[in-house]
């Protein structure tokens, strides 16, 4: 097949942009959905938008056109914030997508090269392989060894042997290919493929809410329905007070719209959408927003050793040769025993390798100088990879009907098929772990003699002849120390599960400086313990040898059983339970296989496991930021409401304090603070140094909502302090209104920054790059300004000028207000 393949030139680009004019891309085109549309009726149906379309209303009935006209340019603004929001959100996920496409190989030109699955033309040669999704609907036009599983149209789940000469020899879009490897040429793409044809059903599919995403909403539920009963109440009194309905009704309003804390979910959807934009621009993408929810609570991460924790760069590094009881080196010149325990590891290997030990096999080979009889040979008959632990055999014949049957795979299982003595097998034995303790990645190679074509059904019936062993040396990550020291800071339990020896993975392990390297569990004993066992054993065990699919499945329920919140990493089609199993799957993005990916919630562009200590920061930080801005969005909305409640409810002189206009306006300024200023603020300096927040923990618990409910109460007293000073002074309604207004907007402004941080003093904070924050405050104080000083507007918002002595009042009274936290900070920094 390598040869053959090579003859296959494909589509040249001229035909590829022609096959694309006329059949368009690979993509299933669903019902395109209006988001503008969608975004404006789900902003109409929100509360506070129908309590500002009501008091517009109101206004416009009896003939106050200018506050209507107020409500009015509101209504839009808040409006074109929300859809703003929206769309920037939307942005994000659009771009994570695209993204997150899947990629296939494909035969253009003469050359493999890989393009995002939609590039896909009719007519092109596709490459598909083990682990790979079909990308379209297709005709096999050559194949070694190729099965395919079509449970996603058929729902049978066993995998259908095809190939070029079969009956049927056609495959399809979304089906899974379970072993070998095929070319295919391209029938039917997006729409048209049989998959396309059954594909509207997917339109009906909505994504489930998170426990966070239900706490929010069941919360903010709560605070309209109290919101809806106050309104109801403050309506009664007042027209049983005036006996005039709009009126009552506009002050009615005006509490309502105080209490609704609207600002919460569209700060959650922005918090989460762009903190899934962040993570893809340092190369990770998060297939749903909702994992960035999830990223900070991570306790243990399972990792694998090769590629993860390693550079996945095998170099061929030494040859045991078996017969001769000698080790030769890979980079000296080769005895012929040697060469043929090379050549017995190159014929067991994939005629077009893929995999990083048969790419560095095939090029060792390509050295010798003996005859490559490669192009000589067919491959007739294959064993895939199978059995624990696992060996794989290929069985090659030439023209003249000479046979070359190989295998390859784990010592113990090359050993274990093969005629040897005790004594013979201890030696071989003795050979392989003197190279593991190299921290070499050692396998068995075995040769075999079959005369016959009815093979039999599995390759341990075959009767091998061990030739020996190749070591491999896969070096670890310049990186991987300091990031397992960042992992184990942060509370962070570490697991390797691989399918490599424990004497190999221990080595590694030492070598960079992992902890507890001794703690070792293989697949096999693991799935003889009972579960009460196992759940014991994985808190224990911190290096897991010789997993298979079913004992790493078994080890992420152990740990879920423990109340962990695992993360894994994996990239071969044996990892998909595992990792769909997973809290937080992680596949990686250039070896990874696309059912890795599919399974995953992130996927790491680059490879690079040092990413995740990342990822679990902004975790961390999202969760933390978005905490701050709810208890900001919580501590302002106090004073609010019982500055407009108290008077009124208490019938003191100023009962109307504040307007709709006025509510509307504070709304307007709230809303950016919690989701521009608090969404971009870095993360804090003891962020990583501490525990991961158990995922059970809910959202808003006692502590902090109590510190959020002080905050706001004692801004409340300040407020009233200044009312009542203000009607002591024989202040007129305008001034003490402005005096309150004022001291209220102060107070906003030190509340911003003093929620930055619950831990860390202000004027540590001052110092965190965020330039969203002086520009909100700035023009926050510059809007005030014109509020105050331009006679147009003082007027419209009915305020009055009022002098220094209560300007410095205002500063003051929202300083004290609000500084307070710091001595709570200091206590806080001293336990």
């Amino acid at each position: 097949m390598t040869e053959n393949h090579k003859l296959i030139t494909g589509l040249s680009n001229d035909e590829v942009v022609a096959s694309r004019n006329k059949w368009g891309f690979n993509s299933l085109e669903h019902q395109q959905k209006n988001h503008l549309l969608i975004s404006i009726i789900e902003i109409v149906k929100e509360p506070m938008f129908l309590l500002l379309f009501v008091a517009a209303s109101i206004y416009y009935i009896t003939g106050d056109y200018g506050d209507g006209i107020f409500m009015t340019i509101a209504i839009l603004l808040v409006a074109t914030i929300s859809l703003f929001q929206e769309a920037r959100s939307r942005n994000a996920i659009d771009a994570l997508k695209k993204l997150s496409q899947p990629k296939s190989r494909v035969i253009r030109n003469g050359e493999i090269i890989e393009i995002p699955s939609e590039e896909i033309v009719i007519g092109d040669c596709i490459q598909v392989q083990e682990g790979t999704f079909i990308p379209a609907d297709a005709v096999i036009i050559q194949s070694n060894d190729f099965s395919v599983n079509e449970a996603i149209l058929t729902g049978e789940s066993l995998s259908v042997f095809k190939n070029e000469l079969s009956e049927i020899n056609k495959v399809f879009q979304g089906t899974i290919v379970a072993t070998g490897l095929a070319i295919c040429a391209v029938t039917a793409i997006g729409n048209q493929t049989s998959l396309g044809k059954i594909g509207k059903s997917l339109e009906s599919i909505e994504e489930e809410k998170t426990p966070l995403q239900l706490q929010i909403t069941n919360f903010v539920k709560k605070m309209s329905i109290i919101g809806l009963v106050i309104f109801g109440i403050v309506w009664a009194l007042n027209y049983y007070h005036s006996k005039v309905v709009f009126d009552s009704l506009l002050k009615a309003l005006t509490i309502a719209m105080s209490v609704i804390p609207e600002e919460i979910p569209v700060a959650f959807t922005t918090f989460m959408a762009l903190g899934a934009w962040r993570l893809m621009k340092i190369g990770i993408i998060t297939k749903q927003t909702k994992t960035v929810e999830t990223l900070g609570s991570a306790t243990v991460i399972c990792t694998d050793k090769t590629g993860t924790i390693t550079e996945n760069k095998m170099s061929l590094s030494q040859l045991y040769v078996f017969d001769s009881n000698s080790v030769i080196d890979a980079n000296e010149k080769l005895n012929s025993e040697a060469e043929e325990v090379l050549s017995f590891a190159m014929w067991s290997s994939e005629p077009i390798p893929f995999d990083a030990m048969e790419i560095a096999i095939h090029e060792a080979y390509a050295k010798l100088e003996s005859v490559d009889d490669r192009p000589n040979y067919k491959l007739i008959h294959e064993y895939p990879l199978g059995g624990k632990p696992p060996m794989m055999t290929h069985v090659f014949e030439d023209s003249k009907g000479k046979r070359i049957i190989a295998a390859k795979g784990a010592p113990e299982a090359l050993i274990e098929v093969s005629s040897l003595s005790d004594k013979e097998k201890n030696r071989a034995l003795i050979a392989m772990e003197a190279m593991a303790k190299k921290g070499y990645r050692v396998l068995g190679i075995g040769s075999a003699v079959f005369p016959g074509t009815d093979f039999p059904k599995t390759q341990q019936e075959l009767k091998f002849s061990f030739k020996g062993l190749v070591a491999f040396y896969d070096p670890p990550k310049a990186n991987i120390q300091e990031v397992f020291e960042t992992f184990y800071k942060a509370g962070i339990q570490i697991k390797i599960v691989t399918g490599d020896n424990a004497a190999t993975t221990s080595t590694i392990a030492r070598q960079i400086g992992f902890k507890d390297a001794d703690k070792v569990l293989n697949g096999d004993e693991l799935m003889e313990m009972n579960s009460e066992t196992l759940k014991v054993k994985v808190m224990e065990t911190t290096l897991f040898t010789r997993m298979f699919p079913e004992a790493k499945l078994k080890i992420i329920q152990a740990l879920k059983a423990n109340n962990q919140i695992v993360a894994m990493t994996g990239d071969g089609v044996n990892d998909g339970p595992a990792l769909k199993s997973a809290h937080i799957g992680i596949a990686m993005g250039k070896k990874g296989t696309e059912i890795a990916k599919q399974a995953a919630n992130l996927i790491l562009i680059d490879d690079d496991f040092s990413k995740m200590t990342d990822a679990i920061a902004m975790g961390r930080r999202i969760y933390v930021n978005l905490k701050k801005a709810i208890q900001y969005i919580i501590s302002i909305h106090i004073p609010i409401i019982l500055i407009v409640f108290i008077p009124l409810a208490l019938g003191w002189l100023y009962p109307n304090i504040f307007t709709p206009v006025h509510i509307i306006f504070l709304e307007i300024i709230m809303g950016p603070t919690c989701s521009l200023i608090y969404e971009n603020e870095p993360m804090e300096g003891n962020l990583m140094l501490q525990k991961p927040r158990p995922l059970t923990t809910t959202f808003f618990n006692l502590k902090e909502i109590t510190i959020s409910i002080i905050q706001g109460l004692i801004i409340t007293l300040g407020l009233l302090f200044v009312y009542d000073y203000c009607v002591d002074e024989g202040f007129t309604e305008k001034y003490t209104r402005t005096t309150v207004f004022l001291t209220l907007i102060m107070s906003n402004i030190f509340l911003t920054l003093e929620n930055r941080s619950f831990y860390y003093s202000v004027f540590t904070t001052i110092r965190y790059k965020n330039n969203l924050v002086l520009m909100i405050i700035g023009i926050t104080i510059g809007i005030t300004s014109l509020l105050l000083f331009v006679p147009v507007f003082s007027n419209f918002f009915l305020f009055e000028k009022v002098d220094k002595a209560q300007l410095g009042l205002s500063v003051l009274v929202g300083l004290v207000s609000v500084m307070w936290i710091e001595i709570y900070k200091l206590f806080k920094r001293k336990i």
